[in-house]
């Protein structure tokens, strides 16, 4: 599976952008797709999952209510919605997508095995 994730950039605090994962190359029937985070010095933090089929989604604590990711079949993209910025949501965001992914693992990055390349948020006060 390959991952490109697009959207991002420069941001003012309280802004809702959106970014997108389109994946491509594989049936995602059974598959997690999810977004982590990575800011300078910081391990890659768990932001946001939802099932391709059924959509049930989780989130990391320090998003939640305020990102809400969500999936599109017919244009095949999953999107993270994020309002509300803050300066400490500044961080690259990766896209993250696996198949054999038990519910305990969600949230670690250690268990998925198709990453995109990154995009950058910057959110300036």
């Amino acid at each position: 599976v390959q991952l490109q994730a697009s959207g991002g950039g420069l941001v003012q605090a309280g802004d809702s952008p959106r970014i997108s994962c389109v994946p491509s190359g594989r049936t995602l029937t059974r598959f997690v797709m999810g977004w982590f985070r990575q800011a300078p010095g910081k391990e890659r933090e768990f932001v946001a999952a939802i099932k391709w089929s059924g959509g049930t989604t989780l989130y990391g604590d320090v998003v939640k209510g305020r990102f809400t990711i969500t999936r599109d079949y017919a244009k095949n993209t999953v999107y993270l919605q994020m309002n509300s910025l803050k300066p400490e949501d500044t961080a690259a965001y990766y896209c993250a997508g696996d198949n054999t992914l038990i519910h305990s693992s969600i949230t670690d990055y250690r268990h998925y095995d198709y990453w995109g390349q990154g995009t950058q948020v910057t959110v300036s006060s």
